[in-house]
């Protein structure tokens, strides 16, 4: 397994129990994007990064992250499918009725340079051009 898939399996078992405090794993400038869903956007920078966070969860009751997935796509990047559990504070949607999510994480040197959050996961693939039969293979 390499240095890579190791750190992202790391940051994916802290958010998995709900602990999305922890930002040591990422670049001072780090690019972090949320390229579709409620709040599509993107933030350049640990500041950024920490209030893009926070914002997202600032919605939800209870949010936690569940991963059903990771594949390294090559040397510097790692995919990870997930699903959000979690309630809207003020609408009450379940998290779970979102569906499956994709984080495309970037890394060099140790850190994640590049955080790309897609709220449906078939936006990743298509973005990456694979298939979800690729992701089980």
């Amino acid at each position: 397994m390499s240095e890579n898939l190791d750190l992202v399996r790391s940051i994916v078992a802290y958010w998995e129990r709900g602990d999305f405090s922890r930002a040591d794993w990422a670049d001072p400038e780090i690019d972090y994007l949320f390229p579709d869903g409620l709040l599509p956007g993107s933030w350049t920078g640990l500041a950024e990064l920490k209030s893009g966070f926070r914002d997202w969860l600032a919605v939800w009751e209870g949010a936690r992250y569940e991963a059903t997935a990771l594949r390294e796509l090559d040397p510097d990047s790692v995919l990870v499918l997930a699903r959000y559990r979690g309630r809207g504070k003020t609408s009450g949607l379940e998290m779970e009725q979102l569906g499956q999510l994709a984080s495309v994480f970037h890394l060099h040197g140790g850190k994640v340079t590049r955080l790309i959050v897609y709220l449906k996961a078939e936006n990743a693939l298509a973005d990456l051009g694979l298939t979800p039969e690729d992701i089980t293979q």
